[in-house]
């Protein structure tokens, strides 16, 4: 019995990355379910890995205008010094954005498949009023998951002209290592500073619909 459990066991484990090396959602999602993990749980934890990268990157965003206030802040450090600062500042937050795209990504995946089977599963009820039920709360879950993921592109969208204005000043310092340089990164500071607030208020509105729509499911 444990040789067969064991056995068993292993063909899953060899499935779900046999799944994951080829990209089939579906190979992935339908193991999982023989080791007892619902799509519906699935979502549920990525909708959490996506709020908990959201909080990450806001977290880098807010350092990385940190370490930027402080190059603009401090004229007398080194030019180069200054620009490895910008760079590395930028590549962190470049690092923390691609991590909230992947978990959008991620998410958006399980909701499709989720959501595609409970529909095709309404055929099989033989109870109508059950049936009628069934629909609304799909219509529901679907209408929260709708303003979760709409929250969820926004706080992301934010992301761009943010990571954009530090690759500019990281060019810039990078192609005109001189004393000029700083002055022109200085007259930037005020706009890049109000695009972090902004992009910092779009992300605590996602983490608190990814809140909403976990408290709901567990419930």
């Amino acid at each position: 019995m444990t040789n067969a459990l064991t056995r068993s066991t292993s063909w899953l484990m060899a499935l779900m990355a046999a799944a994951l090396m080829s990209g089939c959602s579906t190979v992935y999602y339908n193991a999982m379910e023989k080791l007892g993990f619902e799509k519906r749980d699935i979502l549920v934890d990525r909708v959490g890995e996506a709020r908990d990268a959201q909080s990450d990157a806001q977290e880098t965003f807010r350092s990385s205008l940190a370490r930027f206030q402080s190059v603009v802040d401090t004229p007398d450090t080194e030019l180069k010094t200054k620009y490895e600062e910008v760079r590395d500042a930028y590549e962190d937050s470049e690092d923390a954005a691609e991590e909230v795209r992947d978990r959008i990504d991620a998410v958006e995946d399980v909701s499709q498949a989720l959501f595609a089977e409970w529909e095709a599963e309404l055929d099989r009820y033989e109870s109508a009023s059950l049936r009628r039920s069934s629909e609304q709360q799909l219509r529901e879950t679907r209408s929260q998951y709708d303003q979760l993921i709409r929250r969820m592109h926004q706080a992301e969208a934010r992301m761009e002209p943010v990571l954009q204005a530090f690759e500019d000043q990281m060019l810039y310092l990078k192609h005109n290592l001189n004393a000029q340089a700083i002055g022109a990164l200085e007259n930037e500071l005020g706009r890049i500073r109000s695009d972090v607030d902004t992009l910092i208020r779009n992300m605590e509105a996602s983490i608190a619909e990814s809140e909403a729509f976990i408290q709901r499911f567990r419930q």
